[in-house]
């Protein structure tokens, strides 16, 4: 090889890494300061709250608050700079499990908690015709995949049900803090118990806009579901789309109430890519979800302690409708559900709203 040709070989090596190192940095910027871990694992982050105050009500599902986080792109769940060390480490575990392809992944962690009552607040003794006071607090770890027109999700709960999810102490603390009447009820909820939920849930999404080549025009989509829960807490499979309708609709697969493998966060298509492609963008949707249940914990009872429980009905279907919009990366989501009876004897079906407020920190 001559010294002209060697030159431009390593001119071309230098060029490649340090396109290769700006990339990285730019995937996962190192940060500095006191908020270097929320720069170096940016990724987003968001809040959902469902309540069915927002449906003049309060009872069945009362309430549900989640705190989620999204990572960037990730090329490995068990070896990947863009996650913590301890997010690698579960990540070690999951991929000895099970070891799918993450040319495009990300990691999901959640925080979150819910509790049902029944329909009568000042009653103090156990009413055997209505569902059981109970309370959820868990944590989640989610991993997503995703190749052109599919997203992957397998996410694992673990938490508790009964007093130690604190759910009483919770819903107590905001009924006084918004003057409302407190629920008499709560000494009859379900015992503790350690609970664990294994979710998996496939995403199909077809899409048409009105400028083929780019998103911010007017478009639609369709996002089909199916998925499986396995655990004592909840055991189903479950079916369902989304229909989405509106300008400059994201690059993502859906806007959920809270629901396992439910989240709208997915991988980007490729390293640097954006959710959305305007700054100013609105869209209105559309949902059902359907689920043929085998397990309950919050109508069935406990699992190995003898507790309250009622007839839950096998096939239960959730129906929503929702607008929502963008600010530049920040993403406002409100949604109102429909759901059908869950128990046999059930007076009335659940309904209520949930809103999602979601973007980069």
């Amino acid at each position: 090889m001559n010294r002209k040709k060697l030159a431009i070989y390593a001119l071309t090596v230098c060029a490649f890494a340090a396109g290769s190192a700006s990339a990285q940095n730019a995937r996962c910027p190192a940060g500095s300061g006191s908020f270097n871990a929320v720069k170096k694992y940016q990724g987003t982050y968001s809040f959902t709250l469902d309540n069915d105050l927002f449906s003049n009500r309060d009872q069945d599902y009362t309430s549900g608050a989640k705190v989620a986080w999204s990572s960037p792109n990730v090329r490995s769940f068990a070896d990947d700079e863009c996650l913590p060390q301890w997010l690698q480490e579960a990540g070690k575990l999951f991929t000895r499990v099970y070891s799918p392809s993450v040319d495009q992944g990300n990691v999901t962690f959640t925080l979150g908690q819910a509790f049902y009552t029944p329909r009568d607040a000042a009653s103090a003794a156990l009413i055997p015709t209505d569902r059981p006071y109970a309370g959820w607090t868990y944590i989640g770890f989610g991993y997503n995949t995703r190749s052109a027109r599919r997203l992957d999700s397998y996410e694992v709960n673990l938490g508790v049900v009964g007093p130690w999810s604190h759910a009483k102490e919770v819903q107590d603390f905001i009924h006084k803090l918004r003057g409302f009447d407190q629920f008499q009820g709560w000494k009859n909820q379900l015992g503790n118990e350690f609970g664990a939920q294994l979710v998996f849930e496939r995403k199909y999404r077809t899409e048409f806009h009105q400028f083929a080549d780019r998103r911010d025009g007017f478009g639609f989509d369709i996002i089909p579901h199916y998925g499986l829960s396995l655990g004592n807490v909840a055991t189903y499979a479950n079916a369902g789309f989304e229909l989405r309708a509106g300008w400059g609709i994201p690059d993502d697969y859906g806007t959920s109430p809270i629901r396992p493998a439910g989240d709208n966060s997915a991988p980007r298509a490729r390293d640097g890519a954006q959710q959305f492609t305007r700054d100013l963008g609105a869209h209105v949707f559309v949902s059902l979800d359907a689920r043929a249940v085998g397990r309950n914990i919050f109508l069935d009872g406990n699992t190995i302690r003898d507790s309250h429980s009622v007839n839950k009905e096998r096939f239960v279907a959730d129906a929503a409708v929702g607008i929502a919009g963008n600010l530049g990366a920040y993403k406002i989501a409100y949604v109102r559900v429909f759901r059908t009876r869950e128990f046999v004897g059930q007076v009335s079906a659940p309904k209520y709203g949930s809103i999602t407020i979601s973007g980069p920190l």
